[in-house]
């Protein structure tokens, strides 16, 4: 017999009688008594002394119950292994049960081993669109299919198309820089080519890179003297020092690629920005940075600040930065010597704060 207490708003109480469907009643001589309080398993097994006075009348109760029995146990459950017990003893105690009613004995099965109804192992992770892929490039369902799920595959592939890298490459060019192409930036094109019905999972970063790497869009660039955010006033740690670089952050919320730290630099004579987005700020990826974006090296590709000495006819037409030139030497002092693409090198050198970096 196992027993398990029921404590609720209509009061408490546990009790057990077997009675047959004739109405005989059935004493018990043998008994095992499972319980889930340690407290009264082990006080009346004599391990542990009855010391509140409230508890001595029942623990004295409790001893002359257990003279009626020839052999009776107890035994300790813990209640993480008792949780069906005391469900089922709460929803008896809750349930009104007259004498004329005939309870139907209940059966319950425990099954030893673990069950499953259908169990799948992936071998490889693939994107969801695996199969609409496969069908537009072999016209073949997979395997498995049915004739419904063959119907649904075709549907959907009615709506994509496949296209290769040469082929999104050409869709940016025409977005971009075709006979209506205004030029835009990078999330400006994605924008454009999905309201076109175009799409891939790497559309946004290959539209970034795309516009990074125009020609047109370099050489009219503007020419950016002012911070688009408030700085913090940095005094330039020795004279004549040529890059002011500073960290904002933490930004909240931050990227989507888990980016909150923002790297600036800005050159203290022209005011020129190079800015890039770090997950964290470590040396390693200051010096990637600076390396990368703001250190003219030689063999960099640079465009030259284009410096009128008479008025240009085309107004605000006029290309802003010359054609790129290849670095062939730094100085110490902030100048460089630059070099045509044929290999010639011009003789006279520039200052470092009137090129900025290509990206053929």
């Amino acid at each position: 017999m196992y027993f398990d207490g029921a404590v609720n708003s209509t009061g408490s109480g546990i009790g057990a009688v077997l009675i047959s469907p004739d109405g005989r009643y059935y004493p018990v001589k043998e008994l095992e008594v499972f319980g889930d309080s340690m407290l009264t398993i082990f006080q009346t097994l004599g391990q542990w002394k009855t010391k509140d006075a409230k508890l001595v009348p029942y623990h004295e109760h409790l001893e002359k119950l257990t003279e009626n029995f020839e052999d009776i146990s107890f035994t300790y459950t813990p209640r993480m292994t008792n949780q069906f017990v005391d469900a089922l003893a709460t929803l008896a105690y809750m349930v009104s049960i007259t004498k004329e009613n005939l309870i139907e004995p209940l059966e319950i099965e425990i099954a030893e081993g673990p069950a499953h109804c259908n169990a799948i192992e992936a071998s490889e992770a693939k994107p969801w669109y695996e199969d609409i892929k496969n069908f537009l490039r072999t016209g073949q369902c997979p395997p498995f299919a049915d004739c419904r799920d063959q119907k649904t595959l075709k549907r959907f592939a009615m709506h994509y198309f496949l296209s290769d890298e040469h082929e999104s490459r050409r869709l940016m060019e025409e977005v971009h820089g075709g006979n209506c192409g205004p030029h835009m930036n990078g999330l400006m094109l994605a924008k454009k080519i999905m309201r076109l019905g175009y799409y891939w999972s790497t559309m946004e970063i290959d539209c970034v890179k795309h516009v990074r790497r125009c020609h047109r869009c370099q050489v009219y660039a503007d020419h950016v003297k002012a911070p688009p955010n408030e700085l913090r006033p940095m005094t330039a740690p020795w004279p004549f020092s040529m890059w002011g670089m500073d960290v904002i952050g933490l930004i909240n919320p931050k990227a989507s690629n888990g980016h909150m730290f923002i790297l600036l630099t800005i050159d203290y004579f022209t005011k020129w920005i190079e800015a890039v987005t770090l997950a964290s700020v470590t040396a390693k990826a200051v010096a990637r940075f600076l390396i990368c974006d703001v250190i003219a090296r030689p063999g960099d590709l640079v465009l030259r600040k284009v410096l009128h000495v008479t008025p240009d006819s085309r107004g605000k037409f006029s290309y802003k930065y010359d054609s790129p030139f290849v670095v062939r030497e730094v100085f110490s002092g902030g100048a460089v010597i630059l070099s045509d693409m044929d290999g010639t090198e011009n003789a006279l050198p520039v200052n470092a704060d009137a090129i900025k970096k290509y990206y053929p």
